[in-house]
């Protein structure tokens, strides 16, 4: 403890390589209550508010505990910073005494997949000019790259649709029997996560795999002896998803793409392998128009006794089973063929096991996109499974986010992963809110439910705008009302307006960065893992309370499995979660020791319902302010302590 301690200390190991380090007694705390933990193999929730450090706050512990660590991360953004920034910083701090060694690893679709490469390079019916000179990008990078990350390709989009082509996954994959096996990325990278001391990875990457090897970390994640959550408020969402099943046309119709591609390589002279899948991509379009034009998301019995849709999904097995017929036969002609039938039935028993098996334990649902639908099984609760997957693997288990608790409680966080009899501490953030923030709460804004409610916040947003001099995140709980707010502020502020979805996310951000008074606009992937320090992020205003939409099929199956148990949805559920999100939204605006803003919230519910103090006790001890003299004083030129 002695040595950790020296790490953070003011002329300590972090201090010489960190410019302008400072010294925090939670960050040194967090530390020790983490080393205690990997040290017996003891299970910790650790909440860090912001600004504590919570990153160099486990990764030190962890490379002095001389364990096989694993940390999970919530997005792949936030693997690579830690990968690529954080790690590089502690082991510089800590050489040459303490060494280790480092892996990222990623799930297979963001590998280059050399097999697949020369097959779309390859193919017979050639690809439009775009996609065209895409890939012939990869095949210049290719030929260079040492990863195989698709990350490192500038001039085409990791989101690019061309990647299909070029990258794998579990239904396409050849394994040991693919002829590049030697050459495989993936395979690299995960020979290099088994050999590393440190194994950075993300929550999709764990609970696949998870989902995959019930016995345990299987071929992707190496045993370990601890293993770290990060934004670990994530997990039992990412984890319900992936412990489901979930078919798409998507699919189908990529099945038929790769088959069709085999047949060209190696059974031409099968024309009744052809036709069958041209046969299946048609139906796979309709399908599609069955379900109508509408994009939409809703329960299974909306749609199960629908005649069209029914008589859709049948011709679609039939197709499904008439191409495993064909490529049966074809099986022995390439490993390509091969791996195409055993998807092929492998989608079949997903088919029957989606609409003719029936458990009250799991929520079917649906839902549609432009040229795309899916059908999908998801787990009422995830907590049996999560904890039995916790008892295969007697690690340390270090859960720790910014929002973990509820009001000072772990209750809601714990209960959903199963997790009991399990150590919970938080320490608050080293920022002095009071003095370097407001809490705006006008009066007489109108109540969520009014058609015109979006119109209606404008005229109290506006000011704060104009006050703050843009330099604001203006953050929906909807697209509809993102989109409608969008229409009505352009030309009524004086500062560029950024929406999200006219660009990408990273676009966005750089953007609002480098303009300084910008106004972003945004919805749910804009409330976390956004970090912006300065003046040019210096207010941030939340049109609504966040509570999911009591419309989605699977929070409704959920609230009332929870209502047949005698239970309480609403207070047990649906608040706890609005809350954390509310959390993550307003810990947007202040990210350093000098960062100065106004946080406003549009809901009337804050003050007009009870349950609206469980909201203000949640969100850092800001001062309050309901008049917009206050927020006008607040960034005055020269305003150092605007009024209470």
């Amino acid at each position: 403890m002695d040595e950790l301690r020296q790490i953070f200390a003011e002329a300590g190991a972090l201090a010489q390589v960190v410019p302008g380090y400072r010294p925090r007694a939670g960050q040194i705390e967090m530390a020790a209550k983490i080393a205690a933990a990997m040290a017996e193999r003891r299970c910790l929730i650790a909440e860090a508010g912001t600004g504590i450090g919570k990153t160099f706050a486990y990764l030190a512990p962890a490379v002095l505990s001389a364990k096989k660590v694993i940390i999970s991360t919530g997005t792949k953004n936030l693997q690579d910073q830690l990968f690529n920034k954080d790690l590089p910083v502690i082991r510089r701090a800590l050489s040459p005494r303490w060494r280790f060694q480092a892996a990222l690893l990623k799930g297979r679709a963001n590998y280059l997949c050399i097999y697949r490469l020369n097959l779309a390079l390859n193919h017979a019916y050639g690809h439009a000019q775009e996609e065209a000179a895409a890939l012939a990008q990869i095949e210049v990078w290719r030929r260079k790259t040492v990863s195989g990350d698709i990350s490192e390709v500038a001039d085409v989009h990791d989101q690019d649709p061309v990647w299909r082509l070029a990258t794998s996954t579990t239904d396409n994959c050849l394994g040991q029997e693919c002829p590049d096996y030697q050459e495989c990325f993936l395979t690299k990278a995960r020979k290099q996560a088994q050999e590393a001391d440190i194994v950075v990875v993300n929550h999709h990457l764990l609970c696949a795999d998870w989902s995959i090897r019930e016995t345990g970390f299987g071929e992707l994640l190496p045993n370990a002896d601890v293993v770290v959550i990060d934004e670990a408020h994530q997990l039992a969402e990412t984890a319900s998803n992936f412990l489901g099943v979930n078919l798409s046309s998507k699919q189908c119709s990529d099945l038929a793409d790769d088959a069709l591609a085999e047949y060209f390589a190696a059974a031409k002279d099968m024309p009744d392998l052809r036709l069958s899948c041209e046969n299946l991509q048609l139906e796979v379009k309709q399908a599609r128009l069955a379900f109508g034009l509408e994009i939409r998301r809703g329960e299974w019995r909306d749609v199960e006794d629908n005649p069209e849709i029914s008589a859709a999904l049948a011709a679609l097995q039939t197709r499904l089973r008439e191409l495993g017929q064909h490529l049966e036969r074809a099986a022995e002609r390439s490993k390509g063929l091969a791996a195409c039938y055993e998807r092929c039935e492998e989608l079949l028993e997903q088919w029957d096991e989606l609409l003719n098996r029936q458990d009250e334990r799991w929520i079917k649902w649906f839902e549609t996109f432009g040229k795309s639908f899916t059908l999908s099984r998801t787990p009422l609760d995830i907590a049996n499974e999560f904890k039995k997957f916790m008892q295969m693997h007697r690690a340390a288990w270090i859960f720790t986010s910014a929002t973990l608790s509820v009001a000072n409680n772990f209750n809601y966080f714990a209960n959903n992963l199963g997790l009991s009899e399990v150590e919970s501490q938080r320490w608050d953030s080293p920022f002095d809110y009071a003095r370097q923030s407001l809490f705006y709460h006008p009066r007489g804004l109108p109540q969520p439910n009014d058609p015109l409610f979006t119109d209606k916040i404008l005229d109290f947003v506006t000011p704060v705008l104009k006050a703050s001099q843009g330099r604001a995140f203006f953050l929906f709980t909807s697209h509809r009302a993102l989109q409608r707010a969008a229409k009505l502020l352009a030309g009524k502020i004086d500062y560029p307006l950024l929406v999200q979805g006219e660009r990408s996310k990273s676009a966005l951000l750089e953007e609002f960065k480098t303009s300084g008074q910008a106004v972003l606009l945004a919805t749910a992937s804009f409330w976390e893992g956004v970090d912006v320090r300065g003046d040019s992020l210096s207010c941030v205003i939340i049109d609504k309370l966040p509570f999911a939409s009591p419309g989605d099929p699977v929070l409704k199956a959920r609230l009332q499995a929870m209502e047949k148990q005698g239970r309480n949805p609403f207070f047990e559920y649906q608040l706890p979660n609005a809350i954390i999100m509310l959390r993550q939204g307003a810990g947007r605006l202040i990210r350093d020791m000098d960062d100065r803003g106004v946080l406003m919230v549009c809901d009337p519910r804050l003050l007009k319902r009870a349950y609206g103090q469980m909201f203000l006790d949640s969100v850092p001890a800001m001062r309050r302010s309901r008049d917009i003299s206050d927020v006008q004083a607040f960034f005055a030129p020269n305003e150092t302590q605007p009024p209470a």
